[in-house]
């Protein structure tokens, strides 16, 4: 996780053994990928002639059952998730970086296969976690970032973002009351016609409207009438109650791995053999509800994402550009040659959260980390989306500007699996950890 987020780091005693163990299985996992190959822009997993800082990711978090209590009770665009604060690490690594042949390197397909979020030992941590009084969510956040088993999805999804609060005891009483609420404003903002709608109003329905259908369309269950009236439900009510952006093209995909983890609790199987008809009303208006007030938490982190002319992602685009050429400067410079800019191809990637880029069945275990990293991920955004990109360096240097554009509008993911996934958050984790005490690489 990155260092200005909570997640990866160490239980509320912030002791720095859980942070030792995930930095250092991290540079197993990439040392084992690469074998000895260095990372784009030449950054060796080699010994150094100093240790490293281990990041710090001992994440503090106040009460947070107190804390939930106070953002319940406020305006909902004021709602935040927990959110994240970090302790400094005091130990030292020495020659944590190195290659030594005495070291026996795991197998690397292994270590950052999908398996990762089922296999029993983590189900267990999660299981203990879950079962807890209040839950503690940094321990939560520390877990779930290296994956989360799909059937706990759901439970873990609300907790994260602070929609379901840490005390079991309230958990339900709170989720009923918020699902009545959504209903309330479906109601009162949806199920009117349009005659008491503005002229404005009426234009953003119809935008939302045309894009439903053209969400994930690749996947056919999204092409399910049903979905796609509830994803402009939700849509339309949240766009009604932001009126700061409301709704911007873009957000519809930000929906769909809530719908799908959301859907996950009352459908077995695979989802090309998911039957809307298996769901009562009940079912899919609490489904819808969660969606959205799951979106409404998310979002809040990052607003001005979608305020007039996306401020917030034009700044991680330049911020991705400045890290590109500290990272990997032939790139850099063969990217500025030929002419191209960021924007036409980065921008879709912050706007969407690479929903776009990736085969869908990899989103939800991306969005593990995504809800992991908290009020910090856009943050680590940047560096995720650098690790993405450098995928194809070598790729990339090879082309001029025309198939640079083509190449990275139809990027060769298709076949992906959780391999190639892990791998780009581990290269996004490891250059964090790098680069996160010389902030000058992304000064203007």
């Amino acid at each position: 996780m990155s260092g200005s987020g909570g997640g990866v780091g160490s239980g509320a005693g912030g002791s720095p053994n859980n942070t030792e163990w995930r930095f250092n299985q991290t540079l197993r996992n990439v040392q084992g990928m690469l074998k000895g190959r260095s990372f784009p822009g030449k950054v060796l997993l080699t010994r150094r002639s100093e240790p490293l800082s281990p990041p710090d990711y001992s994440p503090r978090f106040e009460s947070e059952n107190d804390e939930y209590e106070h953002k319940e009770g406020s305006q909902e665009g004021e709602g935040q998730a927990p959110g994240n604060s970090f302790d400094s690490a005091s130990a030292k690594k020495s020659n944590i970086l190195s290659t030594s042949s005495s070291n026996s390197l795991p197998d690397a397909q292994g270590l950052v296969s999908g398996a990762r979020a089922t296999d029993s030992a983590r189900i267990d941590k999660f299981t203990k976690e879950l079962s807890r009084p209040a839950v503690i969510l940094d321990n939560l956040r520390e877990l779930s970032w290296s994956g989360v088993p799909p059937y706990m999805q759901p439970n873990v999804w609300r907790l994260l973002l602070g929609y379901a609060p840490p005390n079991k005891d309230r958990r339900e009483g709170v989720l009923t009351r918020k699902r009545l609420e959504y209903v309330e404003c479906v109601s009162q903002y949806y199920d009117i016609p349009d005659s008491e709608r503005s002229d404005e109003e009426i234009t953003m329905l119809r935008q939302i409207a045309v894009d439903c259908p053209r969400t994930v369309p690749d996947v056919t269950f999204f092409q399910n009438p049903q979905i796609q009236k509830s994803l402009e439900r939700i849509l339309y009510t949240w766009a009604i109650r932001h009126p700061a952006s409301g709704y911007v093209q873009g957000i519809n995909d930000l929906v769909t791995p809530f719908l799908v983890v959301f859907l996950s609790e009352h459908l077995e199987g695979n989802m090309d053999s998911w039957s809307m008809d298996n769901l009562s009303a009940q079912d899919i208006s609490n489904i819808e509800a969660d969606c959205y007030w799951c979106l409404s938490k998310f979002l809040d982190g990052m607003q001005d994402h979608y305020t007039f002319a996306q401020p917030g992602i034009q700044r991680l685009v330049f911020r991705l550009k400045e890290l590109v050429r500290r990272i990997d400067e032939p790139v850099s410079k063969h990217i500025e040659e030929q002419g191209l800019e960021f924007l036409q191809f980065a921008f879709r990637w912050f706007n969407c959260l690479l929903i776009r880029e990736i085969p869908f069945h990899l989103v939800t275990r991306l969005w593990d980390t995504y809800l992991a990293e908290g009020d910090y991920l856009p943050d680590f955004l940047v560096y995720i989306s650098a690790s993405f990109l450098l995928t194809w360096s070598d790729k990339l240097q090879k082309l001029d500007f025309q198939e640079m554009v083509m190449f990275l509008q139809h990027l060769p993911t298709r076949t992906w699996a959780h391999h190639e996934l892990e791998m780009v958050l581990s290269r996004a984790y490891m250059w964090h950890t790098m680069f996160k005490s010389s902030p000058s690489h992304l000064a203007s």
